[in-house]
């Protein structure tokens, strides 16, 4: 089992055979999914939308619709401008 050590500054290699097997190169980019008491490294290939559902959102909180967040932000953005005036 390949084994890691983590430096003073929070920094660790990752194992020759890790790399090896998760076919990683130099300045490639990983995405570390926390489950638990578990990290799961994930290769970063292909576009942003390749990563959905590798972020998990709480079960309290439910995703927010976009077109809410762009109209709480133009009522924002149109309250400030008025008060410039």
């Amino acid at each position: 089992m390949p084994v890691a050590l983590l430096t003073s500054k929070g920094q660790m290699t990752i194992p020759k055979e890790v790399r090896e097997a998760l076919n990683l190169k130099p300045s490639e980019k990983v995405v570390i999914i926390v489950d638990g008491d578990q990290a799961i490294l994930k290769p970063i290939r292909g576009n942003l939308l390749d990563l959905g559902g590798s972020v998990r959102i709480p079960e309290q909180e439910k995703p927010i619709p976009f077109r809410k967040v762009r109209d709480k932000v133009r009522k924002a953005v149109a309250k400030r401008a008025a008060n410039m005036r």
